[in-house]
């Protein structure tokens, strides 16, 4: 069997390692298991989002309202937008893939920097195109204008807060950008991790009616961060209706299921459980930023709800991440990107405890 030649240059996204595995390879009790790997919310879901999902377990055998008519309506009230500016995804990945076949061929390229999410590569290359990446992890604007000018790349990926490294990039800077790209490119601009850092510092908020004067800008946002719905996988995407019209030609029916649809639907009602997820966050990530004080080493000023310990060779990031790992402890190694370093997701105070705990002694 012949595959698509353009699969030799893939490499398969890795996931945060489950609890499941944890368990079976290493024998910790899964009440034992921190996991602190993929970003989650670890307050779980609104109370009341709970509620709804059991409410319409029974409803699981239906499809969903393929329209979600319900859900972009709350969305476009929530932005100030309109609901033809709206296209829904099964986590806002899912538009980034719509948004690589709708544009991409053979031969194009995409711009990204140097370390954000892997999906955007492995996207495109299943197209055919080339990656270009700026010298830094960060997004300078320079950086980005000058390899934009070099290549004229199909797609600008701009991902703020960046994963997985956690800085942000301010509004301005990203509207420099988006200025210096021809209207034949698309700019993309991957909020999954706003609310973290609009609470943070307003200067670094960006919303979809920001960018909607331009029509070759996308904006993405998602539920699996803030609004703790990471296993029901909605995501949206918000953009010129031209745009969306197009992208909805790549979306296949019922892309999201009865019970996403429902837990989204009343997860965006309850902003008071969002606020008290990024208030126990902001709590708890000073923790973080102590402990890497005081035993020298580095971090990533985070706008995420993870931060990025950034090691040298006196600590190897793999040797550490497999030492947790053996004693239920499971954080993301970002030995993949070429990092010496580790992306931890700030939890509970009892989960955060139980990482210093474990880390403390890995260290010595």
């Amino acid at each position: 069997m012949k595959f698509n030649e353009a699969l030799k240059e893939i490499k398969t996204y890795e996931a945060g390692k489950p609890i499941e595995l944890v368990v079976r390879e290493f024998g910790v009790e899964p009440k034992d298991v921190v996991k602190l790997a993929s970003n989650e919310n670890p307050k779980g879901c609104s109370p009341q989002v709970a509620k709804v999902i059991a409410d319409n377990a029974s409803r699981a055998y239906l499809y969903p309202d393929d329209s979600m008519f319900e859900l972009k309506e709350a969305l476009s009230k929530k932005f100030d937008v309109q609901d033809d500016n709206i296209i829904i995804g099964a986590g806002s990945d899912q538009v980034l893939e719509f948004v690589s076949r709708a544009l991409l061929t053979s031969g194009d390229s995409v711009l990204m920097s140097q370390v954000t999410f892997a999906m955007y590569e492995i996207y495109a290359k299943q197209m055919g195109a080339k990656i270009v990446r700026t010298p830094s992890y960060r997004h300078i604007v320079s950086e980005f204008i000058e390899a934009y000018n070099e290549h004229k790349p199909k797609i600008v990926y701009i991902c703020t807060p960046n994963n997985p490294t956690g800085d942000a990039t301010s509004k301005e800077d990203v509207l420099a950008i988006i200025n210096a790209v021809s209207k034949e490119s698309l700019v993309v601009v991957d909020g999954a991790y706003m609310e973290y850092a609009a609470a943070k510092d307003e200067k670094y908020r960006i919303e979809p009616k920001d960018i909607m004067d331009f029509s070759n800008v996308i904006y993405l946002g998602t539920f699996s961060k803030a609004y703790g719905l990471g296993g029901m996988r909605v995501g949206y995407g918000i953009a010129n209706a031209e745009l969306i019209y197009e992208l909805y030609k790549m979306r296949p029916p019922f892309n999201i299921t009865t019970l996403s649809l429902a837990a989204a639907i009343e997860a965006i009602k309850d902003e008071e459980f969002v606020e008290e997820s990024i208030s126990l966050h902001a709590q708890e990530i000073k923790r973080y930023e102590e402990f890497a004080q005081e035993h020298g080493f580095k971090y990533i000023d985070s706008y995420t709800n993870f931060i990025t310990y950034l090691f040298d060779e006196t600590i190897d990031s793999t040797e550490i991440s497999d030492k947790l790992l053996k004693e239920g402890v499971i954080i993301r190694n970002l030995a993949s990107y070429k990092m010496n370093a580790v992306r931890i997701t700030i939890g509970t105070q009892k989960q955060n405890d139980r990482l210093f705990e474990v880390l403390e002694r890995t260290l010595i």
